[in-house]
């Protein structure tokens, strides 16, 4: 039952016994108790990991082919979407260690995938941006990813779209949800050729 500040307590089963857990849901997400069994959380579990199994090897497929990984995959995805991203940037939305950033990005720069430029005001800042041919090589990965997306997005419906929204932004940390609200709101589209690197 809701607590005096409006928080939602949760009915946590497992085995005989039961607990009670509190929980802050999204006020837009009603005002009825969620009660759900820890077999529950186990099945949402398994989904988790077999959709993000069979949405990334859609990309394996063609990443693999170049002998490239997830990890370049990320790098190329986030540059795409932040045409001139700093190195600093990047690494705080991948939240790796500079070293992994460094291995990942000398490949996608030795092959052709991604240029960097110096700052515009700061000349000791690295710009990211796509080349051509990675341009090319991220479209043709999304496409593979989007043909997955689009046929679940078809099949559950657009109120189940908006759940699943709900979820996802739920189980991402808080600089997450910020730069999803903040891609939200500034419209960004998929990367072009005509992009050009803006100065931080």
């Amino acid at each position: 039952m809701p607590d005096p500040e409006g928080e939602t307590i949760l009915k946590h089963q497992s085995g005989a016994g039961s607990r009670l857990l509190d929980l802050k849901l999204a006020p837009a997400a009603g005002g009825n108790l969620l009660f759900l069994r820890e077999e529950e959380i186990r099945l949402a579990q398994d989904m988790l990991f077999f959709a993000y199994r069979d949405f990334t090897h859609a990309a394996d497929e063609v990443l693999g082919g170049l002998e490239l990984g997830r990890a370049h995959h990320r790098a190329l995805h986030f540059i795409g979407r932040n045409p001139g991203v700093t190195v600093s940037d990047l690494l705080a939305i991948l939240q790796i260690t500079k070293q992994s950033l460094a291995r990942v990005l000398g490949v996608l720069i030795e092959q052709a995938f991604v240029a960097q430029a110096p700052g515009v005001i700061d000349r000791r800042q690295r710009l990211l941006t796509l080349t051509e041919k990675g341009i090319a090589l991220e479209r043709q990965v999304f496409e593979r990813q989007r043909q997955r997306l689009v046929v679940a997005y078809r099949e559950a419906g657009g109120a189940a779209v908006e759940g699943f929204r709900r979820v996802m932004h739920g189980i991402m940390n808080e600089a997450a949800r910020d730069y999803i609200e903040a891609a939200e709101k500034s419209g960004r589209a998929a990367p072009t050729a005509r992009t050009r690197p803006a100065g931080r």
